[in-house]
Formats: structure tokens, C-alpha cells, sequence
């Protein structure tokens, strides 16, 4: 059951990946309010240069937005089962390396709260008409009834599908050059880790904000 109706701005950001500097740039453009609620789609750490940093900015964030939602993504699933099971090569071979390097090449380097934080993640997030995911939901499958698998990795099964849940789906998971902005579904992955941007989308309104390193691009939709 969705909660009501949010009174101030339902801000949904995509995969991060270990852009801190884009993440800040977004942070300062889009100048979070107390009576905002923030959603965060998941993928905080891997590949990009600064995961730790990121989690620091996302635990800072939280402590003066205590309201906020942080979504679990894969490569966060990737580095739980890592800590839990000691297998380090799926994590390794999607991108875990550099993570690992920010935290002087071991697992043991990983803070407490660090550890904390991502272990406190929550699979989805439903509030005013919108289902917020990381990658998306099995066609013809009730949310409730979704395999944590699915909502972290599927891909082309959600988006060739024309099914609807009767709500928006907010996701991120699939990288796209631009924001994908549809009737139901609104993708915020739009690749900021290979070069290009990470998005910040008001999903009332469909405002979206991108950054990369270099610059901020405020646009209507």
C-alpha cells in the first residue's frame, strides 16, 4: 500500500557508482529541503573513482535527512555476499576493485558504519503513485510477492514489457544516455560512471537535474 501523498518535492536519484563529485554538484544544484523526501536508487560503490566518499556523502545526507530512502542495488548485493562468503571474483569481475582500492585494497578497511549503512538497505520503496526499485519488477508478479533477484538485476523482461503495476515504476540498473521519461516508467541510470551523467528527477513534475564532473544541466520534461 502506497503512503500518502507527499507534501514537498519526491526526488529520485540514479546509479552513482563512485561519483562523489558529481553526486556533491547535484546535492548543492538541487538544494535539499526538510520537506523533501529522497529517494536513492541503489549502486552507490564500483567502478567509479570514489565509493567510499559516496557512502560518506550518502551517511552525511542521512543524518540531516533522517526521512531519506536508500535502495540496495546489485553491486551492493555483490559486496554483502563478498563480506559474508569470502567469494571475492563475482564481485571482483563487476567492478569491485576499485571500491576495494578506496579502502586500502581489503575488506577489513570497510568502516563499521559503512558496513552498517549497506546492510540496512531496503529492496523498494512505495509512496504516491510511484514504485521506486533499482533495476525493476518481473511482468505479471505482485510487488510483494517480487524475487529479490529480479528487483536487482532484470532488465530486458521489465523494459520490453507493457505490463503495469498500476503505479510508476522508478528505476535505474539499465544505463541510458538520457533520462527515460514513459507514462509508467521513469529509468534514472544515465551512465555517469562511463563518462556521462548521474540524474536527479523530481517525479511529480519530471524535473530532472544531471550532473557529471564538469557541469550541472537543469531541463523540464
Amino acid at each position: 500500500m502506497s503512503t500518502p501523498v507527499h507534501k514537498g518535492r519526491l526526488l529520485a536519484v540514479g546509479d552513482i557508482h563512485g561519483c562523489r563529485n558529481a553526486l556533491q554538484v547535484i546535492l548543492d544544484h538541487v538544494s535539499p529541503r526538510t520537506e523533501d523526501q529522497w529517494i536513492f536508487l541503489g549502486d552507490y560503490i564500483d567502478r567509479g573513482p570514489d565509493s567510499r566518499g559516496v557512502l560518506d556523502t550518502l551517511l552525511d545526507f542521512s543524518g540531516k535527512f533522517p526521512n531519506t530512502v536508500f535502495l540496495r542495488g546489485n553491486h551492493e548485493r555483490m559486496l554483502l555476499d563478498y563480506l559474508d562468503s569470502g567469494d571475492r571474483f563475482p564481485y571482483l569481475l563487476n567492478g569491485g576493485l576499485s571500491t576495494l582500492a578506496n579502502y586500502g585494497g581489503f575488506t577489513t578497511g570497510i568502516p563499521s558504519a559503512h558496513r552498517h549503512f549497506l546492510e540496512q538497505l531496503v529492496p523498494y520503496h512505495q509512496q504516491d503513485g510511484f514504485i521506486f526499485v533499482h533495476a525493476g519488477l518481473r511482468p505479471e508478479v505482485p510487488l510483494k510477492d517480487q524475487s529479490e533477484h529480479d528487483l536487482l538485476w532484470i532488465r530486458d523482461d521489465f523494459l520490453t514489457s507493457d505490463y503495469s503495476w498500476g503505479d510508476t515504476v522508478v528505476f535505474g540498473h539499465t544505463p541510458q544516455r538520457t533520462p527515460l521519461l514513459q507514462n509508467e516508467r521513469i529509468g534514472l541510470d544515465t551512465g555517469a560512471v562511463y563518462g556521462r551523467e548521474l540524474t536527479c528527477c523530481e517525479v511529480h513534475t519530471r524535473r530532472f537535474w544531471s550532473a557529471s564532473e564538469e557541469f550541472i544541466r537543469p531541463s523540464d520534461a
